[in-house]
């Protein structure tokens, strides 16, 4: 197949160009390097380009047929999408119309999309299965929401199939070290403490220790990089043997607070790094866990990294690797 992954010089695109590859698929990259890498584009073709320019889209589309698109070139952070609401919704709705219009333009119709937990906002209940109500609440979820509402319309309209893959922390590293995390500002969680561990930051702030979990400290849910990826490539492969839309939550369905995702980082880098306890931040829910029974049953989804400690010694090895 002949795939355009659209946002691939970014963390997890380049992650799900790399496995395309290996997977002897025909990868295009298509990004305007806002947020990604040009040397995270280590495999398949590169294209300069910003959806926002639908005539360089249509090009794009003319000179190679697609046979399916990825796409993963949305703005990502919460705080940011609350002050500036109107590049979220211009980038992450409006772009993304532009792209589904040029695909309908030249009858490409299987679409991946990288959605997100943030669509359901604060929890009823946890673990999240895909029955969960869906009431964001930040710019950044509703933008998300939005484009899987979209999308649900032009499957009826248009016959384009998609799979809305809604993960909640993407985490880790390329087992190989070939690629890693490295967003600028950095807000994940693992990476941030990883920066305290290597000397790149003072300390690592714990914001808030009274939370109803088990030690006080936020549970969230942590999936390897490498498993979402399989996950993507799966569902991939689904819509072409069903014809059918489908939406998966994909989460490793326990969760790690934050007080063990630093216990497991000091001990796989074997520094004491310093903890600060700061106080609680505005909407932070005690518990983020997704139900990922759905991925498992239809797209027979196993992931391989679910261990804490393997997903941090992946990221360790990148960041001392990349870093030093």
């Amino acid at each position: 197949m002949k795939i355009l992954v659209v946002g691939g010089a970014g963390y997890i695109g380049s992650h799900m160009v790399k496995m395309l590859t290996q997977r002897n698929q025909h990868v295009v990259t298509f990004d305007n390097l806002s947020n990604g890498y040009r040397d995270s584009v280590i495999y398949g073709d590169f294209i300069h380009g910003d959806l926002a320019d639908k005539e360089h889209l249509n090009l794009v589309f003319k000179q190679t047929k697609f046979d399916a698109v990825m796409h993963f070139a949305s703005f990502i952070q919460v705080g940011e999408s609350v002050v500036h609401p109107d590049i979220y919704y211009q980038n992450n709705l409006i772009n993304t119309l532009k792209l589904l219009d040029t695909m309908v333009a030249h009858n490409v119709n299987t679409f991946i999309f990288s959605s997100t937990a943030a669509i359901f906002g604060n929890p009823n209940y946890s673990p999240i299965d895909e029955h969960h109500p869906k009431s964001p609440i930040n710019p950044y979820g509703k933008s998300k929401l939005m484009v899987e509402q979209i999308l649900e319309d032009y499957d009826c309209a248009y016959g384009l199939k998609s799979a809305c893959l809604r993960y909640f922390n993407a985490a880790g590293a390329d087992p190989n070290g070939e690629l890693g995390e490295r967003h600028d500002p950095e807000t994940h969680l693992i990476p941030l403490i990883l920066q305290a561990a290597s000397g790149r930051r003072p300390n690592i702030k714990v914001f808030g220790r009274d939370y109803d979990t088990h030690d006080g400290t936020c549970v969230r849910d942590y999936v390897h990089i490498t498993d979402l990826c399989e996950a993507h490539l799966l569902a991939l492969n689904t819509i072409n043997n069903t014809n059918q839309s489908a939406a998966y939550n994909l989460g490793n369905g326990a969760g790690f607070s934050v007080q063990e995702v630093i216990n497991t980082a000091k001990n796989v880098t074997g520094v004491d790094f310093d903890v600060i306890d700061d106080a609680r931040r505005l909407g932070d829910p005690s518990t983020l866990v997704a139900d990922a029974s759905l991925a498992k049953e239809q797209l027979g989804w196993v992931p391989k990294y679910d261990n804490l400690d393997i997903i941090i010694r992946h990221a360790w090895y990148w960041e001392q690797k990349y870093f030093k």
